[in-house]
Formats: C-alpha cells, structure tokens, sequence
C-alpha cells in the first residue's frame, strides 16, 4: 500500500499515514513547485539587495542625485498596489496567472531597467518590478494554502526565509563587483535567465490548480481598488517624509496620514490594532515583528558606524549574524512541525526582545559596539522563530476564499509599522542631533513593541470554541 493512504483493518479505517516533511516539499508531485518557488524568492531577494549596491552608480550614470530615493519610492509603492490586487485576484480565480504572470513581468521590469539610459525608464522598470514582487508573495502564501499539508508549511516557510541568505551574504559584493566590471546594467539585467528557469519550474506546477470553489468565493468589496491607490501612495510618502526631517517632510507625513487611515480601514481587517483574537491579531503581529527589526536593521550601521567609527564594512557585520540567525532558526523550526506556532511566536518575540533590548549597552557612546553581533544574532533567531510561525498561522486561521486578502494585509502592515518606526528614528535624530543620544530612545520604544508582541501572541490561535476555520486544501 502507498504511503500516506489509510488501510481497513476488521472494517476500521485507520487514519492517514503522514509522509516525512522532506518527502512533502521534494516528493515527485511538489518537487518542481517547491524548487521554483524558492527560485523565485531569491531572485527578489538578489534584486533587493544588489539594487541598493548599485544605486550610487547608477544615479551618477544617469546624473540625477536630486532623485536618488525615486527608485526606492517608486518600487515600493507599485508592491503595496500589487499586494492589494493580486489577494484580491487570488482569493477570486486563485493564483496560477499571479505565479505565472508576476515573474513574467518582474523579468520584463529587468530589461527594461537594464537598458535604461534615463531615470524615466528606470523608473517605469522599478514600477514594473515593484508591482511583481509585491503580487508574488501574495501568490506564494496562496499556492502554499492550496499545494503543502499543513503540516508542511513550517518546512515550507523555513526554505523561504533560507532563500534570503545567499543574496544577503554575497548579493551587495558580487552587485558591486558586476557593476565596476562591467555596468550597472547587468546588476538587472543578469538575473534574466533565473527569471526563465523559475517561471518554467512553475508552470509545470500551476498548470494543475483548479480555480477555487464558487462557495469559498468572497462577495466583491467596493472601494478596493481606491484603497490600493490610497496604500500605495501614503506607504511610501511616510517613507520619504521619514528620511526628510522639516516643514516639507512634515507636509507629506500629514498628507500621507490623511489618505493611509481610510485607506487602511478598508484593507486591515478589524480589530488589528486591539489585536483581536484571531487574524486580526496574527497581522498585528507580523506588523509588530517587522517594524522592530527591520528598523533596527536600518540603524544598526549608523549606531555602530557615527558613534563608535567602524567602517561601513565592519558595521555590516552584525546585520549578516542577523541574517544567518533568522535562516538557523527558521529551518529549525521547519524540522519541528508539531510544536505549537502560537508558543514559538512568544519565544520569537522574547528573543527579538532581549535582542533589541541588549543594543542599549551599544547606542550609547559609552557602549560596547562589540556586543551588537551577538544580540542581533539573537534577534534573528527571533525573527526565524516568530516570522515562520506567523506565516503558518496566517493560513491556519484564514478560511479558502480570503488566504490573498489575509496576505495581503499582513504585508501592508508590516510596511506601514516599518515605515512608521524609521520616521520616528530619523526625527529623533533631527531633534537631538546625535545617534549615540537618539538611537537608545528609539531602540527602547521598540523594545516595548516587541514586549507587547509577547502579550498578544496567545490571542493568534482562535479559542476552541470558536475554533469554525475552514482550513485549506493540501491535497
């Protein structure tokens, strides 16, 4: 008999055997869909981080520094867009023409980045980009609702994460290598042909879905479309107005407020900010562990470089200890699919917490820049932890029909938290004037977030008697 199929033994059916998790993601039916996807998420995480390499000489190429943050902007702004829509898309006819579109036209964004000869273009080949790899990873945490057993999915998300450590280790040199030997041009344009082996692993998968039940289908809202644009815009406006403290930063933060609340209280589901029990506190969540550490990611170099002189290069270091704690942990929590994701949110965040909370004996000029590698090595463990526990428990808790609008929302909120953390870092450094003196105020803000993220992590998992969810298909 095959594995993983009951047997009847005197007339009793005994219940399904479970395959071995490895056997899950790389078994004849998922091998080409797990290692597509993984493809896939490294080649945005190649872009990330060679694209911020790159950009000096990129800007001085095209001689437009007075618009050196538009490409940053502008790609950010088009993925809050593409967030939206695509969970909408997806929760409607699921997520095939997403997984085989978005790649599509995030390749298409390459080239036409890469042949740039003026920031015009380059711009209109960062929207395209922008707009992929937000719909992508919207489309990625559907098709993992709809292909992996749930029991899978903690192994799932630790590959995924693990598709980040490569481009982060060796991404920004070989981008600035690539750029000093050749161009700029061919930071963009090299990743092309990962484009194709991606999207031919993909299809072979896709091709299979079948659209969602007419039943699990979500009744049309109106205004989303509207709401997008209003995301879209007010997301990264909070992000410019943080990075230019004044009368016009002012201007553009308030206006960006005035468009982001209607906007946001029709994309967030209700009760997120008071964390209500469920969904609703899952993406309080993923908000909350978002903002801290990738604010302090942010800031980390500047602490390590302005108050204690490390070069830029020293100063990186931490953020690579960071980087390979979240990977060790994330695949070790892969390799345990039956602990409770609920306690390993909390654990996440009290890692997370001692992480950031131990930087304050290295902000001050008084500190020790050595202990900074260490503790955030621990708060990429926490991150590890925690992030694949709320991407698990996002698809537990969402019923078919809203798994896109659910991702979704999870991905705006953790960049309107992040967005929002930075600015309130780059105005404590123009009010005060010295990192050695602003950062420890913003370091122990967040770890009071992070603190609160411990609170509410009991309320992601519903109570059993509320316990109605629909769950999603796995096979």
């Amino acid at each position: 008999m095959h594995r993983g199929q009951g047997c009847i033994i005197e007339g009793v059916t005994a219940a399904p055997v479970p395959l071995p998790v490895r056997a899950e993601l790389f078994g004849p039916s998922r091998r080409a869909t797990t290692t597509g996807l993984v493809l896939l998420i490294s080649l945005v995480a190649f872009e990330a981080m060679g694209v911020g390499t790159a950009m000096p000489a990129l800007v001085a190429d095209l001689g437009a520094i007075s618009l050196y943050a538009w490409p940053f902007v502008s790609f950010m702004a088009a993925a809050v867009f593409g967030t939206v829509l695509c969970g909408k898309w997806c929760d409607r006819v699921g997520p095939r023409v997403p997984l085989i579109g978005t790649p599509v036209l995030f390749g298409l964004g390459l080239i036409v980045a890469g042949t740039s000869d003026s920031m015009t273009q380059l711009l209109v080949g960062r929207v395209l980009q922008g707009l992929s790899a937000g719909a992508l990873t919207v489309a990625a945490y559907v098709l993992i609702a709809v292909i992996y057993p749930e029991r899978a999915r903690p192994a799932v998300f630790g590959l995924l994460s693990s598709a980040w450590v490569l481009p982060t280790l060796i991404g920004p040199p070989v981008a600035g290598v690539v750029t000093e030997a050749l161009s700029w041009h061919w930071v963009f344009l090299g990743l092309v042909p990962i484009v194709a082996l991606a999207v031919s692993l993909v299809v072979a998968a896709v091709r299979r879905l079948e659209p969602p039940p007419a039943a699990s289908i979500p009744t049309p809202r109106r205004g989303v479309v509207l709401a997008a644009l209003g995301a879209a815009v007010g997301v990264p406006a909070l992000s410019w107005a943080s990075q230019h403290i004044g009368a016009p930063g002012t201007a553009v933060a308030g206006a960006a407020v005035l468009v982001l609340v209607p906007a946001l209280r029709h994309l967030l589901p209700h009760g997120m900010f008071r964390a209500r029990r469920g969904v609703p506190a899952v993406i309080a969540s993923r908000g909350l562990l978002a903002g801290v550490f990738f604010t302090v990611n942010s800031y980390l170099p500047l602490m390590l470089n302005d108050t204690h002189g490390w070069s830029l290069t020293a100063a990186g270091m931490p953020l690579i200890a960071g980087s390979l704690g979240w990977s060790a942990a994330s695949a070790w929590q892969g390799r345990h699919p039956d602990l409770p994701r609920a306690t390993l949110l909390r654990v996440g965040f009290c890692a997370l917490t001692l992480g950031t909370a131990g930087l304050l004996l290295v902000a001050p000029s008084w500190g020790s820049p050595w202990l900074a590698a260490p503790f955030w090595a621990i708060a990429g463990i926490g991150m590890g932890v925690g992030f694949s526990a709320v991407s698990y428990l996002l698809l537990q808790q969402s019923a078919i029909g809203s798994v896109g609008v659910n991702s979704s929302a999870a991905q705006i909120a953790d960049q309107l938290t992040t967005a929002t953390m930075i600015g309130l870092g780059g105005a404590l450094l123009a009010l005060l004037g010295s990192p050695a003196t602003a950062l420890p105020i913003l370091l122990a803000v967040l770890a009071v977030l992070a603190v609160s993220g411990v609170a509410i992590a009991d309320r992601t998992t519903m109570a059993e008697r509320d316990d109605h969810r629909t769950g999603s298909a796995t096979r």
